[in-house]
């Protein structure tokens, strides 16, 4: 599966952003699919997931609230809807895939994308 994100930017405080993952190579609609993000001088941190089975979705606490997953099969695309962001959120965001349930934890997740930039401004 090779995964390519898209959507990040510059935007102020309050703001939103969407953030796009499309798969390519392998049927995606079998695979659950994260979000990660990773500020400098951090480790990578869970966002979100949703569970490829049931569509169940999963929120870091931060976000929870704030950001919504979702997917569209019919697209091979994942979304990370992001609403009233804040600086904190600025990072690089990745989408990953994942044969399995799914995770918070990155090392479960076998493909990953280019990453995204998102700056919040406050």
């Amino acid at each position: 599966v090779q995964l390519q994100a898209s959507g990040g930017g510059l935007v102020q405080a309050g703001g939103s952003l969407r953030l796009s993952c499309a798969a390519s190579g392998r049927t995606f609609s079998s695979y659950s699919a994260g979000w990660f993000r990773q500020a400098p001088g951090k480790p990578r941190a869970f966002v979100a997931a949703i569970r490829w089975s049931d569509g169940s979705t999963f929120y870091a606490g931060s976000v929870k609230g704030r950001f919504t997953i979702s997917r569209d099969n019919a697209k091979n695309t994942v979304y990370l809807q992001m609403d009233s962001l804040k600086p904190e959120d600025t990072a690089v965001y990745y989408c990953a895939a994942s044969p399995r349930g799914a995770s918070t934890s990155y090392s479960l997740y076998d493909y990953w994308g280019q990453g995204t930039q998102v700056t919040v401004s406050s």
